[in-house]
């Protein structure tokens, strides 16, 4: 027991009984409740608590379930079973999950919630201040009961008029408090169902992201075929030829937008893992000119880069390093009028600490930014804030990403302008790997690399240097079949097509192809199941089974392996991509390999370097 005595009935302050074999606990709990300004009182063991009931009246009982001896459960059920305190609200306090049964146990006993160890004060006091306000609304109905029936029977026969009236008025005040009662107990109930809910979305976040990649990738599949099958025929007419290129860029910039933003989600719920290795800047800076180059050059940039003599190494993943420097080029080129001028410097860093860090810096001329934008620039913004924003439009997703990515990696990356229309500079900032760390550096597992074969011009209508194969491609959605079977017929392959999983092993059956293209994502059979299917028929064991799907995380990765499919392509597919993996086909008596292709990574034999998933 506290060292305050007991609020009586004259008291303003109401008793909250505080039960708990754990001293420390006590202590907490007068830590996060003493701020309610009501009298405390200890007990220590379930008999304590019954004999302190005895003192006075409580306004709720917070009582540990966990105790030695007589537990939270008897010690409530001894409670209620008192007429005086059978009403009396018991709040449950557990260090342990509470099954469903033991739950409802606690509420036969009249408990009226449960608060978990460790606890979160804000709850602990907003459910105790509840029942106080509540015990408090109670005590005043009782002497407000009290002093009306005293009123009644000295008035009862001259006053009978008003006291009818009275007797309506505190009819409806009871009315308005048992709503009062219900509407809190509903709010008690909703926040515990809401919370409920929160969880229950954030499990659903990593398969929501998966779906809805699979759904954009879909259609950007479709469209990505039809543009590398016009772009594979001559085009006699200008405005056709101009209308074709204007949706590639567009078809290219949508689905980097799509890439951007699942990054985003990845970073922010910390679920991107980065692939690190001793890096050489310089190429990671001329991949990442040669994903930019498209965007520069049909905006009619004049494009510089410099580049140190000797190499500068850091610690990074190289795909996501690419990705950095060409979203600085890449945005550099949409918010610089056509006709602008773009510079791409790498270099060691100078001043304090020299040598220490690498510096990548990209110039523009372009719009410019006012400096109460640049605090905001890497954050995520509101439509109003960048449409009042004199530097840079859209979502700015693309900073967000180079923010997040050189983070990962242990840098920084700043930005500067002079203002609007006086152009800007974004910088990044690594640490450099030092000579020591590369001298030692043990080189990790040979990755085969598979490479295109001979290029073809947009246009051109040239065919690869390649046998033909006869290919079986299986894809629900129509359009991206047509478009995939029309660019292979082109290449001189035998093409057949199935829109599902069983016609696809018909099909197979059939025509024994010696490459199965197949979508994951179909209704009914989908994906996995064709694949074990068809592996476990002795006659498919050496036939190239190649995953078409817009699912590329790397759980997934790992179930096409697992299925037994030898890549893994992610839509749209970069049909030279595609490509190289047909030139990779296995003999009929060799063995088959199994080989990861996600966009814009590296090509990777899972055989010889498994642990690269």
């Amino acid at each position: 027991m506290t060292g305050k005595a007991l609020a009586g009935n004259g008291e303003d302050k109401v008793n909250i009984l505080l039960v708990d074999d754990q001293p420390a606990r006590l202590m907490s709990y007068d830590a996060i409740l003493s701020v309610l300004g009501q009298n405390l009182v200890h007990a220590r063991s379930g008999t304590e608590a019954l004999a302190r009931l005895m003192e006075g009246d409580y306004a709720a009982i917070l009582l540990d379930i966990n105790m030695p001896g007589m537990d939270g459960f008897e010690t409530a059920a001894l409670i209620h079973q008192h007429p005086r305190f059978e009403k009396t609200p018991i709040i449950f306090v557990t260090a342990v999950h509470v099954t469903d049964l033991d739950r409802l146990k606690g509420y036969e006993l009249g408990a009226v919630d449960y608060v978990y160890v460790p606890v979160v004060p804000e709850i602990l006091r907003g459910k105790v201040q509840v029942l106080v306000e509540l015990y408090r609304q109670r005590r005043e109905l009782e002497r407000l009961n009290k002093s009306l029936a005293e009123a009644n029977a000295a008035l009862q026969a001259e006053k009978a008029r008003e006291l009818e009236a009275l007797n309506a008025t505190l009819a409806q005040a009871n009315a308005e408090l048992a709503q009062a009662n219900r509407t809190l107990q509903a709010e008690i109930a909703e926040r515990v169902k809401a919370q409920e809910a929160l969880e229950a979305a954030d499990r659903r976040k990593d398969d929501f992201l998966a779906m809805l990649s699979h759904e954009l990738r879909n259609p950007l599949a479709a469209i990505q075929g039809s543009i590398e099958l016009m772009q594979r025929k001559s085009i006699d007419d200008v405005e056709l030829q101009w209308a074709r290129d204007v949706v590639a860029r567009q078809n290219r910039h949508l689905t980097r937008l799509i890439e951007d933003l699942l990054d985003v989600s990845r970073i922010t719920r910390g679920n991107l893992n980065l692939q690190k290795e001793p890096v050489e800047i310089r190429e990671v800076a001329q991949l990442a000119v040669e994903t930019a180059r498209p965007l520069i050059e049909a905006r009619r940039h004049q494009l510089t880069v410099a580049l140190p003599e000797l190499p500068l190494h850091v610690e990074g993943d190289p795909v996501r390093l690419t990705q950095v420097i060409s979203n600085l080029l890449t945005n550099a080129a949409k918010y610089t009028d056509e006709g602008g001028r773009i510079d791409l410097l790498v270099e060691r860093e100078s001043g304090e600490g020299a040598g220490q860090r690498v510096v990548i810096r990209v110039k523009d001329n372009g719009r410019g930014i006012a400096p109460d934008d640049i605090p905001r620039l890497f954050e995520p913004s509101t439509h109003e804030e960048r449409l009042n924003s004199g530097a840079h439009g859209g979502l700015g997703i693309g900073l967000i990403v180079v923010r997040g990515l050189v983070e990962m990696h242990g840098g920084v990356v700043e930005a500067c302008s002079d203002g609007p229309d006086r152009g800007s500079i974004f910088s990044v900032k690594l640490p450099l790997l030092p000579v020591e760390a590369l001298t030692f550096t043990v080189a990790p597992a040979p990755t085969r690399e598979v490479t295109p074969t001979t290029a073809v011009a947009p246009g051109s209508g040239a065919e690869t240097e390649q046998a033909p194969l006869r290919i079986l491609v299986v894809d629900d959605n129509q359009d991206s079949a047509i478009s995939m079977t029309l660019l292979l017929e082109l290449q001189g392959h035998e093409v057949h097509v199935a829109h599902a999983g069983p016609a696809a092993l018909r099909v197979a059956s059939d025509k024994k192809p010696d490459v199965i293209l197949l979508d994951i994502g179909m209704p009914g059979m989908n994906g996995y199941e064709v694949a074990k299917q068809l592996r476990a028929q002795h006659e498919f064991a050496d036939t190239l089974l190649v995953a078409i799907t817009g699912y590329g995380r790397a759980s997934d990765v790992k179930q096409t392996q697992s299925a037994g499919f030898d890549y893994h392509l992610v839509k749209p597919v970069d049909y030279e991509k595609l490509q190289a993996v047909l030139a990779t086909r296995p003999a009929k008596t060799g063995l088959r390999g199994s080989v990861s292709v996600a966009p814009a990574d590296q090509v990777e034999h899972w055989a010889d370097n498994p642990s690269s998933l």
